[in-house]
């Protein structure tokens, strides 16, 4: 049975990819992942918050110490001995290139123009494959036009796309008022591939303590239907790859979303519930259906329940949603 995907111009043998989490923060849980059969790895994001905040502390370190005796300062870190997280991201990367054959994907969430630009050529010089541009940015400024936030994602497309030659995903939000307009944009400036959705992590209330709870929720499988409504609907318009991120559980969520019309599926919660060795789970059973189904390679069936591809496309649109309505009666 040949599983072997395509995302982004790189050659995957399974379209299962790990998707940017913790896991990927230990060389050998990398290993593993490949040996289970991970077509690549998404590593762990490089917040530019984390950096910032490390040499912040490291020039008040260095201010406190301007005075002291000239030899005390061995007793006292230098930039190179301080904890500064790029550093130790890149050497990680390259380390990951050493260890493994199958793509690693570098994940940089950053806030500044200048951020996304050097470390995004950085992630290029340590080797990384590519790189996931997780642009979780929340609008609360009022005043902040729709227009202004469309160009915020498009400026930071294209200014990392003109600084680095691997490809390029945006790993997006599902709160753009013309999402189909935008990822159509999105794809003009030089996206090379969409991943759909990011997960906000919402706040919730704990109304006995009266403070905000910030914990983390893994997804589930039913938050799979706004990007599989999105991904069916974007097959064949768009020239760039598409790729899932949401609710992928099992071999039944990666198959629904190869038949939307996915290239790529991506999967951490489900990891990090069952173990690494999960992976050859969704393989097994990826296989065992197509087995069942006829289809000998992912290409035979991937898109075709599409917008495009099935007998009646209104079932994606307004028409469906009245159906459903009427059949509650």
């Amino acid at each position: 049975m040949n599983i072997h995907a395509s995302y982004m111009g790189m050659k995957l043998k399974s379209p299962v990819i790990v998707s940017a989490c913790t896991l990927s923060e230990q060389l050998d849980n990398i290993v593993r992942m490949e040996d289970n059969g991970a077509g690549a790895v998404v590593m762990f994001s490089l917040f530019e918050e984390q950096i910032i905040r490390e040499e912040a502390r490291f020039k008040t370190v260095l201010s406190q110490t301007r005075y002291c005796f000239a030899e005390a300062e061995g007793y006292f870190p230098g930039l190179d001995d301080f904890s500064v997280e790029s550093d130790g991201y890149l050497e990680h990367i390259r380390r990951a290139k050493e260890r493994v054959d199958i793509p690693i994907i570098g994940s940089l969430n950053g806030i500044t123009s200048e951020g996304w630009i050097d470390y995004s050529r950085q992630m290029e010089q340590a080797g990384a494959d590519g790189i996931e541009v997780n642009i979780f940015f929340i609008p609360a400024d009022m005043g902040l036009s729709s227009s202004a936030v469309e160009h915020r994602y498009l400026n930071i497309i294209e200014s990392v796309k003109h600084n680095v030659k691997i490809p390029v995903a945006v790993k997006l939000n599902p709160y753009f008022s013309s999402m189909g307009n935008m990822s159509l944009r999105m794809q003009q400036s030089g996206a090379d591939a969409l991943v759909l959705f990011n997960r906000f992590y919402q706040p919730d209330f704990d109304i006995e303590e009266l403070a905000i709870r910030t914990d983390l929720e893994f997804s589930q499988s039913s938050e799979i239907r706004l990007p599989l409504l999105w991904i069916a609907l974007m097959y064949g318009k768009l020239k760039l790859s598409l790729a899932s991120t949401t609710g992928v559980q099992s071999a039944e969520e990666v198959i629904k979303y190869l038949l939307a019309g996915a290239d790529a599926v991506m999967t951490a919660s489900s990891l990090y519930k069952k173990g690494i060795g999960y992976l050859k789970t969704i393989h097994r059973d990826l296989e065992e259906w197509m087995g069942r189904k006829g289809f000998e390679s992912l290409e035979s069936f991937r898109g075709s329940m599409s917008q495009q591809n099935i007998t009646d496309p209104t079932t994606y649109e307004r028409a469906n949603y009245i159906r459903i309505l009427e059949s509650k009666h």
